[in-house]
């Protein structure tokens, strides 16, 4: 029984009402607290957008490439006509022509779209694993070696270098920048580099990272399918 007047709490029960109040209000606050962090962590997992200069040794003039939610574009004059789509979700790679309105799996067309990719910046060696399978350049299976060297700047950016061995027993060096999760400069075993000049942070156009609509896929075995049931081909002795 309630020793308090009629229309009264007592002490106690006025301090147990406000704590109840206290948590009713501050129950909401904090679920939206995680939730908040929740997202802001989900969207840390993709790379950066952005868009750069695309560099190499090879005397070839620039390239350009975009990075958008985990989709990378890939424009080098040594594929002039086309270009390259890259899905790091999906683990996919596409070279797209444009002059004749087909597209086709890059395979091992370049390794630029098994290397330029996004990526974990503390176990970078996954990403390109699988691409590497993808593209048939690696058997299923097959652990790549990512070894930690520090950080470095490049460009005025804070990077971290590795040393990344395949099983394959290619060597190359790899500059990482964490905040864009996206290698910045590449340096193979023969001193071949590929870096990432004028990086410009932004939001990038999704219509670059799609395949035309009206483009067709161009199946190479298809073709050799028809070239054998044709009077030019010939069986191998």
């Amino acid at each position: 029984m309630s020793l308090a007047p009629a229309g009264l709490e007592s002490p106690v029960g006025a301090a147990l009402s406000c704590a109840r109040m206290k948590e009713i209000t501050i129950a909401p606050l904090l679920a939206l607290g995680i939730l908040g962090a929740v997202a802001i962590a989900g969207g840390s997992a993709q790379a950066q957008q952005f868009s750069a200069d695309l560099k190499t040794t090879s005397g070839a003039a620039p390239g350009r490439l975009y990075v958008a939610e985990g989709k990378v574009r890939i424009e080098t004059p040594v594929f002039p006509g086309g270009f390259f789509l890259v899905d790091g979700a999906a683990k996919s790679a596409w070279f797209v022509r444009s002059a004749q309105r087909v597209f086709m799996e890059a395979r091992q067309s370049t390794p630029l779209t098994r290397l330029l990719v996004p990526l974990d910046p503390d176990d970078p060696c996954l990403a390109w694993q699988a691409m590497a399978e993808r593209a048939g350049a690696a058997a299923p299976g097959e652990r790549w070696r990512c070894d930690r060297l520090g950080g470095e700047t490049v460009d005025g950016r804070a990077v971290v270098k590795y040393r990344v061995l395949s099983p394959r027993q290619n060597r190359q060096d790899a500059w990482i920048a964490p905040l864009l999760r996206f290698p910045v400069r590449l340096e193979a075993e023969n001193g071949a580099i590929v870096q990432l000049e004028n990086i410009e942070e932004g939001p990038q156009p999704q219509v670059l990272f799609a395949i035309p609509a009206g483009y067709r896929k161009f199946d190479p075995q298809a073709l050799i399918d028809r070239i054998k049931q044709s009077d030019v081909w010939a069986e191998p002795p």
